[in-house]
């Protein structure tokens, strides 16, 4: 996973993640729903930067953490009435963004595969001095 609902906690109050949740009236947050809303974005998440980078991503780079947790709690709110006009937003910046991972536009960090090589992975190419050429060809 590549958020927590300890994470969801630090951007809504846990009131909120109740009313969000607990569809049986307990009172308290339903890990198993927050828990498939977290599955749900890393999936989506996964989806995009599978195109170039081997998935599940480990270690979790922090920027996807933080749109893992703006996708789950975007996906709270899409079960009950919709989501807040912020909350719409920060999923569609999550979004712009993965599009933008998927088309090359954006990189991860150092694991990314189209990165330029440093000098020490270039290839050493090396040469003699031509064997033939027109200079040396004339008069033959």
């Amino acid at each position: 996973m590549y958020s927590t609902l300890t994470d969801m906690k630090e951007q809504i109050p846990e009131e909120e993640l109740i009313a969000l949740t607990d569809d049986a009236d307990a009172g308290s947050v339903d890990t198993s729903v927050t828990d498939r809303a977290v599955a749900d974005a890393d999936a989506e998440i996964d989806g995009y930067c599978g195109k170039r980078y081997g998935v599940p991503l480990s270690p979790v780079p922090a920027i996807i953490r933080k749109f893992s947790v703006d996708i789950a709690i975007y996906n709270l709110f899409a079960r009950r009435q919709g989501a807040p006009e912020d909350r719409r937003l920060r999923y569609k910046d999550a979004i712009k963004f993965l599009e933008n991972v998927a088309r090359g536009l954006i990189s991860l960090g150092a694991d990314d595969p189209d990165a330029t090589p440093s000098d020490a992975q270039k290839p050493k190419i090396s040469f003699s001095e031509r064997v033939f050429s027109r200079d040396k060809m004339q008069g033959y």
